[in-house]
């Protein structure tokens, strides 16, 4: 076939394709029939042609609006300026500022506390620490051991079935913290043995002694709907304070006198000082029972951001959960050091989101322990009042 002919029939069936191109891509009459008006409602129109920068602009309140609309449950930041509103007339400024450096930008509390005379040396965010209590987490653990001891439905060495091919003894779960070892507990000891017990170590009252801003924290008035190990195990139902948690601590370092915190706020405050026991407290022979579980929770367990000096051990429990009455996700720490004249009780909630933990806080109270240490504050004679060493006891 000649060429010329070849491409006349080429463009033929190049035309018809169109054609039957076009005819496909057009809407049939009866379905523009069927097609809808949609109302425009709430757009906003501009005189002006979108610029490149106009649209990044809309691009970004549309992303920030995005992230506004996710759900978060946390109503406490995560970090804060957690020394707003503080007063300082009183403290012991080298612990102050050990435990500021240590919060660093953690929206929590710090409370540090002299256990051998109940004297608080410094509290960072005392809004915070002056609360109605959160959850105690974890660290209502410290209560159930005690109490089962005490009780005789737990001891020290023996082995404990808490899962199908695990058992542990009380110093691993302590040290690990394990939630089955102390819902067990709980399920023993019942809720009046449990909450006679709180209450003699303190919680569900106040911690000091003429301190007015201080809210005394709640224990419940019936089990848990869910069960005694959550109480036993997560402290549910219980709303503990951080200066609670000291005063118990340091009952415990102390062997067994509960003091009341005092916080002088002048230094005639500081050369009057006289400490005032609120009880003694029979927990001396139960001590050496659960120390080895303070301690192996900074050596291997949940607290190893303590970061453990056998020169100079660190014991303590730690704490995670949420707080569904704030509702905030919660990181506790209850804990002293173990060695020198100057042995000092140091607690630290954190607040927040998942960024929180007992681990967390842990780490915040290795610090201040670390801090003062390089200040060789451990080391340092402890100035004590006279009056101190002959005042009797408050009853």
């Amino acid at each position: 076939m000649p060429t010329s002919n070849i491409l006349r029939l080429f463009v033929i069936i190049l035309s018809s394709a169109i054609s039957v191109g076009s005819s496909w891509g057009a809407i049939p009459k009866h379905r523009k029939a069927k097609a809808k008006k949609v109302p425009v409602t709430a757009v906003a129109f501009t005189t002006t042609t979108p610029t490149r920068s106009t649209l990044s602009e809309e691009r970004i309140i549309s992303r920030t609006s995005k992230r506004k609309s996710v759900y978060s449950p946390w109503t406490s930041p995560t970090f804060a300026d957690s020394t707003a509103g503080d007063l300082i007339d009183g403290e012991d400024l080298a612990v102050r500022r050990a435990a500021v450096q240590a919060l660093g930008p953690y929206n929590g509390s710090v409370v540090v506390v002299d256990p051998h005379t109940g004297r608080i040396l410094s509290i960072v965010n005392q809004k915070l620490a002056y609360k109605s209590g959160f959850e105690p987490c974890s660290t209502v653990k410290l209560v159930a051991a005690l109490a089962g001891l005490e009780e005789g439905v737990i001891e020290q060495s023996p082995i404990v079935k808490v899962g199908r091919r695990r058992g542990m003894n009380l110093t691993e779960a302590l040290a690990r913290s394990n939630n089955q070892y102390f819902a067990n507990v709980g399920v023993k000891l019942g809720f009046d043995r449990i909450s006679y017990y709180a209450k003699l170590f303190g919680l569900g009252e106040r911690a000091t002694l003429n301190v007015p801003e201080e809210q005394p924290g709640t224990l419940p008035d019936a089990p848990p709907t869910d069960g005694m190990g959550m109480m036993t195990s997560f402290g549910e139902g219980i709303y503990l304070t951080p200066l609670q948690l000291a005063g118990l601590v340091s009952a415990i370092a102390n062997g067994g006198t509960l003091y009341y915190l005092q916080q002088p706020h002048s230094q005639q405050d500081i050369s009057q000082f006289v400490p005032r026991v609120k009880r003694q407290l029979d927990i001396e022979r139960w001590i050496p029972s659960i120390k080895p579980g303070m301690m192996g929770a900074v050596e291997y367990g949940t607290a190893r951001r303590a970061a453990f000096d056998a020169a100079d051990p660190i014991l303590g429990k730690t704490g995670t959960c949420t707080d569904l009455r704030s509702p905030t996700h919660l990181g506790w720490f209850g804990s002293f050091n173990d060695i020198g004249p100057n042995k000092i009780v140091v607690v630290v909630l954190l607040t927040g989101g998942k960024a929180v933990s007992g681990p967390i806080a842990s780490g915040v109270a290795g610090a201040v322990y670390r801090n003062l240490t390089e200040q060789n504050y451990f080391v340092q004679p402890r100035l004590i009042s006279p009056l101190a060493l002959i005042a009797p006891p408050l009853r």
